[in-house]
């Protein structure tokens, strides 16, 4: 089977002798068969249909597809958990502010740097799949240290970018812990635990 549409249900079989394609529809499966999939091999006898158009009938499996193991799979809606931190910590930025004012330039640097460290991030995803030249993995982490974890937060979530990297992974927490440490010693009381 060289193509199956598991959705409109059918395929194409290339035969083992070449040539080319032959159709194939799900009713020309024996019961027992199953449902196909691309990869595996079949029997079959040659017909055609009312147009006259070669097409395979009476299909049967020969041998099933062999997968090779894969890493795991995540299951979905898992690896969007950690975004609830972006909302988060606008709400504590936003509690800080109330109590202690900053200036409007601080929720500017997040929110631009942010953005640029989620463009940063989708540019890096677009050269890694056009085989280009990448952003080195220190430039994302100093974006996300310096204001703009949000974005990259976002960005590895919802691009699925630097997500299963285990070494980046624990770097990138560990900038978005320095980052808000700064952001607690600098605008909060704290501060003056600091002198």
């Amino acid at each position: 089977m060289s193509q199956w549409d598991e959705g409109k249900g059918y395929g194409f079989i290339t035969p083992d002798e070449g040539g080319a394609r032959i159709f194939v529809h799900i009713k020309a499966f024996a019961l027992s068969t199953g449902r196909p999939r691309a990869g595996e091999v079949f029997s079959y006898e040659p017909g055609t249909d009312r147009q006259g158009k070669r097409r395979a009938l009476e299909v049967r499996r020969v041998a099933p597809v062999v997968v090779p193991p894969s890493a795991p799979v995540r299951p979905k809606g898992k690896g969007s958990a950690t975004l609830w931190l972006i909302p988060a910590f606008a709400a504590f930025y936003l509690g800080v502010d109330m109590l202690w004012p900053m200036r409007p330039a601080v929720w500017g640097a997040y929110s631009a740097m942010s953005l640029a460290t989620f463009i940063v991030y989708w540019g890096d995803k677009r050269a890694a799949r056009r085989n280009a030249q990448r952003v080195s993995e220190r430039t994302l982490h100093l974006l996300a240290l310096a204001c703009g974890w949000p974005g990259a937060l976002a960005a590895r979530q919802l691009l699925r970018h630097k997500s299963s990297k285990v070494t980046f992974t624990r770097i990138f927490w560990l900038t978005v812990a320095l980052n808000l440490l700064g952001f607690i010693m600098i605008f909060t009381p704290l501060r003056g635990y600091l002198y």
